[in-house]
């Protein structure tokens, strides 16, 4: 294998596939980027079993082939060659990567080790807005799990109906938010990995135009910009968020989002270190008194805010809220509660699309 090509679009491809690259695996081929040279491009693709990616991009070829080379290696050393002209080509050595008047060797291991990515993949599909499925993603997919205690919480529920309504928690908070869809084939009902949303999120650079999303026997496929993303889906039953979401309130406060989103900056910068990030919210009719106490200082701040029904005090993960309030839109935001150690929830005052849902954190000093 032998071909040419712009430093640049070599390293922008290769950093792309390379966040499908396994980190820690004992099948080294998982670790790898499998170049293809044949025609006018070059083809990259990785894998770690559930994520593939595959970027191409044009090459002049002068010996086509294949080859699997470490991908945090190759990705690393390529970005230091973005303003070159690159040749790549292999040999019994290895690959060696020319540029300028020099040249490296990197070992490779033989493309037919490199496991068969299915790409027929399109039983069902449904259509949207590139910028409407970018933005859902952005407020939900944060929301999800990070550890593997229960995999499918690692994931986002996408349901299909007359929109997408997508559902991420961990079993700390929820994030609930609907899209309008332009149009689908039958009812569906997935769990994607967030991992997965994300980097579909991140493929999408041009905002305008639509998105086809492709699923079959527990895969996904997505084309957007000359990317391919490719999904195993989590199997399994998600929690239904009309289960955890309260239905009535017993203190409902309306208060200004950017002043809200300033003080619990300001409270974060005390308590950073704490694993909780504990702040507490004093609520009366008038204020939202926030305040957090630290090693390192204290903070008491107050906003005003129009509160209805009882008085009340809560603490919670100032992260967690700050997270919620970024993803909401308007200035002014409903904060709706039913006691110190019941869920509470935030949305907009009047669009009602996004739901973040919180659980507080216990307080010994505290009443309900």
């Amino acid at each position: 294998m032998k071909f040419i090509c712009d430093g640049l679009s070599l390293s922008e491809a290769v950093m792309k596939t390379s966040k499908a690259c396994a980190v820690r695996t004992t099948a080294p081929v998982y670790e790898c980027i499998k170049l293809s040279a044949f025609g006018e491009s070059v083809t990259l693709l990785a894998t770690d079993g559930e994520l593939s990616i595959q970027k191409s991009l044009r090459a002049e070829v002068f010996e086509e082939g294949e080859t699997c080379v470490p991908g945090k290696l190759f990705a690393d050393f390529v970005a230091k060659l973005s303003e070159l002209e690159v040749t790549v080509e292999t040999s019994e050595r290895g690959m060696e990567i020319k540029y300028l008047d020099s040249g490296t060797f990197i070992q490779v291991i033989d493309a037919a080790e490199f496991p068969k990515i299915n790409t027929e993949i399109g039983e069902n599909s449904f259509v949207m807005k590139k910028r409407d499925l970018k933005k859902i993603i952005a407020e939900t997919a944060f929301c999800c799990a990070q550890d593997d205690s229960r995999p499918i919480l690692k994931g986002c529920l996408l349901e299909l109906g007359e929109k997408l309504e997508m559902t991420a928690l961990d079993g700390y908070r929820l994030a609930a938010a609907s899209a309008p869809i332009l149009s689908k084939t039958g009812e569906q009902k997935i769990v994607c990995p967030a991992r997965t949303l994300n980097e579909i999120s991140k493929m999408i650079t041009e905002e305008e135009g639509e998105i086809v999303v492709y699923t079959q026997g527990g895969m996904l496929l997505v084309r957007s910009e000359g990317t391919l993303v490719v999904s195993r889906l989590y199997q399994g039953e998600f929690i239904r968020k009309e289960s955890v979401v309260p239905r009535a309130f017993t203190t409902e406060t309306l208060i200004s989002r950017t002043e809200l989103i300033s003080s619990l900056e300001r409270a974060l910068i005390l308590i950073r270190g704490d694993k909780n990030n504990l702040v507490t919210l004093e609520i009366d009719a008038k204020t939202v008194r926030i305040s957090s106490l630290s090693e390192v200082g204290t903070l008491s701040e107050s906003v005003q805010a129009q509160t209805e029904g009882k008085e009340l005090t809560i603490s919670l993960n100032a992260k967690f809220l700050l997270d919620a309030l970024r993803a909401l839109e308007e200035e002014r935001i409903k904060l709706s509660f039913n006691g110190a150690i019941s869920p509470f929830i935030l949305q907009n005052e009047e669009e009602k699309e996004n739901l973040y849902l919180i659980l507080p954190v216990r307080n010994t000093q505290q009443t309900a």
